[in-house]
């Protein structure tokens, strides 16, 4: 039984060294990204729901990017508070700015893929790049970043959406090492020409993309997924890039507890199961070797069976491990978590197997 374990611990380790090295390693081990200017005219859309603070804090750093040629459309989902009123400030305000009110549709109740679509077909540019509301840019220069990665072909741009640092929090490490983790997937299998997923809170395609795949409708009853799932859909070997430049990144300030952070991740995880079949396999293998990765080397190590080799094997893997994600985590700016790793994997890992438990019992709570 025990060497039976043994063996299947080691080809377990060998399935994580693959993920890390050589799907992983992709994006580790790039080359840094230089911004060459496109300015091609892009919309800047942003999709609010009662996001009456975060919108008076963030849309003038929107409103004054370096950038000759940009709109930016605001999005007012049916809010109960004064984000619209607060919208209708800035329109006054910034004479590029563009108001999209929407009204509560008994249809599309709570459904931001019914807002973000009257948004897209007001918006007049034929690049959009797509924010959330509580989001802000690092810098003056996001959209020069962010669309310098277009091309003739490359028309879908993924881009890395963070979270605020906060001292001495252990779940602000994981949130924003679960943040890491999930960009580094998405980047990696992206150079492989294999994307399946990008983030709303920082990603940009042309509007001819949308349109080609009849924008949200395959997916227009499932709540969430207006940025993942679409990309899912529409992104290809030929028409898909990453933008990981530090001028592109976006930050979000972090949720605060584990409750509220638990339920967002029900929300994100729900949508994977309606991912391609082979973009699901990749993810749960990725998952699951995790998880048997740990659960075998407790029961060797309890039973003290082959526990040099044990050890050794483990070494092995977390150094793979540590320098992958080290690499990665220096380009995103994420440096601190390196020391961190080894602690928040593990409390990620059985925070997603409770999640997917939850989810199973119960649907998650969707768009405000």
């Amino acid at each position: 039984m025990l060497i039976t374990l043994f063996y299947f611990f080691i080809a377990i380790v060998f399935i994580q060294i693959f993920y890390y090295l050589g799907i992983f390693g992709k994006f580790a081990f790039g080359k840094p990204q230089e911004i060459t200017p496109k300015k091609i005219p892009v919309s800047v859309i942003v999709c609010a729901k009662n996001e009456e603070e975060n919108v008076k804090k963030f849309i003038p750093l929107l409103a004054e990017q370096n950038y000759p040629d940009f709109e930016i459309v605001l999005i007012d989902d049916a809010s109960s508070d004064e984000t619209l009123e607060v919208f209708e400030e800035f329109e006054q305000q910034y004479s590029n700015i563009r108001l999209v009110k929407v009204q509560n549709n008994e249809a599309f109740w709570g459904n931001k893929k019914y807002a973000l679509t009257l948004g897209i077909k007001a918006s007049k540019k034929d690049y959009l790049l797509f924010t959330d509301a509580d989001c802000y840019p690092t810098s003056t220069e996001w959209i020069t970043a962010m669309t310098s990665r277009f091309t003739m072909n490359k028309t879908i741009v993924l881009g890395y959406g963070g979270y605020e640092k906060v001292e001495r929090s252990l779940l602000n490490k994981i949130i924003r090492y679960e943040t890491v983790l999930t960009a580094v997937q998405y980047f990696s299998w992206a150079k492989l020409g294999l994307p399946y997923m990008g983030v709303g809170r920082n990603l940009a395609y042309k509007k001819d993309e949308f349109f080609n795949v009849n924008g949200f409708i395959e997916h227009i009853q499932i709540r969430s997924g207006d940025d993942d799932l679409f990309i899912n859909q529409a992104a290809t070997k030929n028409n898909t890039t990453i933008a990981y430049n530090p001028e592109s990144f976006t930050y979000s300030k972090p949720k605060e507890t584990y409750r509220e952070w638990f339920t967002q991740k029900r929300r994100h995880v729900s949508t994977a199961e309606h991912y391609k079949f082979f973009d699901k396999m990749q993810l749960g293998l990725f998952f699951t070797s995790q998880l048997f990765f740990f659960l075998s080397a407790i029961v060797l190590l309890a039973f003290q069976f082959q526990w040099i080799a044990v050890l050794a094997i483990l070494a092995t893997r977390y150094t793979v491990a540590w320098i992958v994600i080290g690499f990665s985590a220096g380009k995103l700016k994420e440096n601190d978590l390196k020391v961190w790793f080894p602690v928040v994997e593990i409390i990620l890992i059985f925070t997603q197997i409770n999640i997917f438990i939850t989810n199973i019992f119960s649907k998650p709570v969707y768009w405000k």
